[in-house]
């Protein structure tokens, strides 16, 4: 201790050496004579405090997780800043924001690609923004579309309630704002629906220059690991002292670019698994990475028999700290710096099966066409387009299945289905944030065509095509490519025993495997032999 505090210039009696005592004070221990001795209200083994006596103060402690140091942080900011300027991605968004001179189109620009970049990769990103930015280039513009245009170009990007909620804000923007965006990260939270903490924070930064942070996955997974902290990184608590990190460590001339560097640091060098330590402009500043360091030295002492040394006076000692990990999650050396950041097991999605009917009928030019229905307004994939389905009880044998997905689609045909004639094609399974949801896929080839009942949700038949361009869910494309899988299947000569048990058409023995039933047939009442 007395070399490190000289060594850098400072007498034993400075700031240094005093923060040094008050930090063995609040681990109970003072210095006698050269010698260790605990602080009053403790025992002389240190390991139960007198009764009454107060708990140590956690200030020191929270200190070694944070960039406490002035010189510290301005030389991170400095790295960084510099290692960007090198090596950012070059990203169509990022072109706008550097380049665009109106204000209000500079921050919809930012606005447009933080909302999509919300749980979704860039290299997915970058082309629905192209073409959002292509078709409405303004605010104005996006107020104006219809929340079906909006889902149309949304579809496949996941999550879609981002793009309602992006468009309802876009129209406030204009209808109440007189097309003004607000200029604070404290008024775009405020004022815009769907507008949370950290897009309010990047617009602000990047469009504005307003020196302020910003926390997201990748910001959060950087800190832990400059600063150790191992505390669950979802809780509260620790959320909160990120967001006082992330504020006091954004650099005031270029908030923007800090906070975008900050990002790009965790998606490209300090990524979740396998990071690239020694690519990184900001590992002299890595405490995770330090502590790798120490382990290996003391595991390497160990293996020699040589004593295990004393713990630097810069780690955190303090118990109870509430950044450091949990006691009943001790240090895994197989992990390194991975160790941080820490979170809560996730909660296990829920298991949810679901009928789907693909009705295909042929087309004024003979090409297949499907019946597609439109969800309601509110709920999972809220106003998207899909193929008839019902929800399914669990533990359902395959026939109750058939019947259940017949009377849903009794009501939309207004006509009796036969169970038998719905073709089992197999199941789709997609997974969402929450559910893990099977498809049970069933087609009903149709010759003629169906009244559907007006007093349903909205209906209509579209080519393969139209499909595609239509706001249909991933899921739905899913659907489509194993019923499209199977057919060629069917029409291929020698495979057709690749199609799986249970496809055959029931109740239809007079029909030969793989011809198409008439609308007369299927709708037939079973009867009573």
């Amino acid at each position: 201790m007395w070399r490190r505090a000289t060594a850098s210039g400072l007498s034993p009696g400075g700031p240094v050496m005093s923060q040094l005592r008050a930090a063995a004070a609040a681990r109970g221990v003072r210095r006698s004579g050269g010698r260790a001795v605990p602080a009053a209200g403790q025992s002389r083994k240190g390991a139960s405090p007198r009764r009454g006596a107060p708990a140590p103060a956690p200030a020191l402690a929270l200190a070694y997780h944070l960039f406490s140091d002035p010189a510290e942080a301005e030389a991170l900011r400095g790295s960084l800043l510099a290692w960007y300027d090198k090596c950012k991605r070059d990203l169509p968004w990022r072109t706008l924001a550097t380049t665009e001179p109106d204000a209000d189109r500079r921050a919809y620009a930012v606005w447009v690609s933080e909302i999509m970049l919300q749980q979704t990769q860039v290299a997915t990103v970058i082309d629905y923004y192209n073409r959002w930015m292509q078709k409405w280039p303004t605010l104005q513009a996006l107020a104006q579309a219809s929340l079906e245009e909006v889902n149309e170009l949304w579809a496949g990007l996941g999550y879609y309630s981002r793009g309602k909620r992006l468009q309802e804000a876009a129209r406030k923007v204009v209808s109440e704002l007189a097309g003004r965006m607000p200029r604070t990260a404290e008024d775009l939270q405020k004022l815009l629906p769907g507008v949370g903490r950290y897009t309010a924070g990047a617009i602000a930064s990047i469009s504005y220059g307003q020196a302020t942070g910003v926390v997201d996955g990748n910001v959060i997974r950087v800190l832990c690991r400059l600063r150790c902290i191992g505390a669950d990184s979802s809780s509260p608590a620790v959320i909160d002292r990120l967001w006082d990190m992330a504020n006091a460590l954004v650099d005031r001339s270029r908030p923007g670019d800090f906070n975008q560097a900050l990002m790009e640091l965790g998606a490209t060098v300090c990524v979740p698994k396998a990071p690239l330590c020694g690519e990184c402009p900001v590992k002299q500043h890595c405490r995770a990475r330090r502590r790798v360091d120490k382990e290996l030295a003391f595991a390497s002492q160990k293996l020699f028999g040589k004593p295990t040394p004393v713990p630097d006076v810069e780690d955190c000692c303090v118990g109870g700290c509430p950044l450091c990990p949990p006691a009943t999650e001790p240090w895994n050396s197989s992990l390194g710096v991975t160790n941080f950041p820490r979170k809560a097991a996730k909660k296990q999605p829920r298991v949810a099966r679901t009928a789907v009917g693909v009705l295909e009928r042929r087309g004024c030019h003979g090409a297949p066409e499907y019946l597609i229905v439109q969800r309601p307004s509110s709920g999972l994939l809220a106003g998207l387009w899909e193929f008839p389905s019902v929800p399914l009880a669990q533990g359902l044998q395959e026939e109750e299945q058939r019947e259940v997905l017949a009377d849903h689609l009794r009501a939309w045909t207004g006509q009796p289905v036969v169970p038998g004639a719905l073709r089992l094609i197999g199941e789709v399974i997609h997974i969402f944030s929450h559910i893990h949801q099977t498809y049970v896929v069933y087609s009903l080839p149709l010759d003629g065509d169906v009244s559907l009942d007006p007093t349903l949700s909205p209906s209509r038949w579209v080519t393969e095509e139209m499909f595609h361009t239509s706001a249909v869910s991933t899921a739905m494309k899913k659907v489509l490519k194993a019923c499209e899988k199977q057919r060629g299947e069917e029409s291929s000569p020698g495979k057709g025993s690749k199609r799986k048990r249970g496809a055959k058409l029931q109740g239809a023995s007079s029909t030969r495997p793989g011809t198409q039933l008439s609308l007369r047939a299927f709708l037939r009442v079973p009867t009573s032999t």
